[in-house]
């Protein structure tokens, strides 16, 4: 585990402290300013600390040949044209985050472009969130980078070398760092989850780490809690069976409320180092109720000397515990039992 830490508005980051939960709107509101909204009431009645989307400036981000990837016999727009059809403008932004601020939760969203970061900027946000087909826009990291904000940094196509250049880069620029594992898989399937790479990325640059899941499902994103992740994120959805790009590898916000419940379990657990005499002193009538102890088979007089066969074990485990039954065999009666009492050591001579 890594002693540094990152402060994201009022959250920090780092070993033993909550994993911030961040969930992922991105474009699920499909263009809606009101389902936008109702996500952060959803976001924030689940327990999430963050809410997420992502900025894109159609202008400033594609050409007007670039295909988009979400195929639909329905729908044949660009990418641009999706851009321009699912975005907000400045005032609509500004309202989302106070929306979010008054709801207690963090407001993110991915820019993808310098134009998206000045926007940001102006609405106020606590950090940045890279997404992982960002890494090689330098410009648009360095403007991040000159507000001092805290950047949190997903690489899912991304090799080592690629990796540390971005990650070296950043670090030159002095702007507080974490990393995300995260496989760019929409959704990805569990032999694709890399939670490995998670513990690499720590060891590796020395920075709180986390994951970024897609897989649709609850456990991945759990599993990277109890190993200690210090951040998770995840697409939301309210219903599986709407239209969008992240739909099949997002959560439900019933999900979403599970994970939440779920990780702050696991971090109580894990915060939590139990001491094993001291917990089982804690049991000592839980011992008494459930453990064995030494007893005659049946009614045996006074200078008896005991044999195996006199003797078997029954509870309750007040009595001599049965796991001595072998200093018990040969030693004599010093007077009357019944069967089935509890011998003592003054019954013993």
């Amino acid at each position: 585990m890594t002693d540094k830490t990152v402060k994201v508005g009022e959250h920090e980051i780092g070993s033993g402290k909550p994993a911030l939960i961040i969930a992922e709107v991105a474009q699920a509101h499909d263009g809606s300013l009101g389902m936008a909204h109702s996500f952060i009431d959803a976001i924030a009645d689940a327990g999430a600390d963050a809410v997420k989307f992502q900025t894109h400036i159609a202008e400033a981000e594609s050409t007007a040949s670039e295909s988009f990837r979400k195929s639909s016999p329905y729908i044949t727009e660009s990418k641009a044209e999706f851009w321009r059809r699912t975005g907000f403008n400045a005032e609509q932004w500004q309202g989302l985050a106070e929306h979010a601020r008054q709801r207690g939760l963090l407001f993110l969203s991915s820019p993808f472009s310098v134009e998206a970061v000045e926007l940001l900027k102006q609405v106020g946000v606590p950090g940045w969130k890279i997404a992982s087909g960002e890494v090689t826009n330098f410009p648009m990291l360095e403007r991040m980078a000159d507000t001092g904000l805290p950047i949190l940094l997903s690489a899912g196509m991304s090799n080592w070398e690629e990796q540390d250049e971005v990650v070296g880069y950043i670090k030159g620029l002095g702007a507080p760092l974490a990393l995300f594992q995260c496989t760019t898989a929409y959704p990805c399937p569990p032999d694709k989850v890399g939670l490995n790479l998670m513990h690499d990325l720590r060891a590796r640059y020395d920075v709180p780490v986390g994951l970024s899941d897609h897989t649709g499902r609850v456990y991945s994103t759990l599993a990277a809690i109890a190993q200690g992740a210090n951040m998770v994120e995840m697409h939301v959805t309210f219903s599986r069976e709407m239209y969008g790009t992240s739909v099949e590898a997002s959560l439900t916000l019933e999900e979403l409320a599970e994970v939440v419940e779920g990780a702050r379990f696991i971090e109580a657990i894990n915060n939590n180092p139990v001491d094993k005499d001291a917990q089982a002193a804690g049991m000592a009538n839980l011992r008494e109720v459930f453990f064995r102890s030494v007893v005659p088979r049946r009614d045996l007089k006074a200078g008896t000397q005991l044999k195996a066969a006199d003797l078997t074990t029954k509870k309750p485990g007040s009595g001599i515990p049965a796991n001595r039954i072998g200093e018990v065999i040969g030693r004599t009666l010093a007077r009357d039992v019944a069967a089935d009492q509890l011998l003592s050591v003054e019954d013993l001579r």
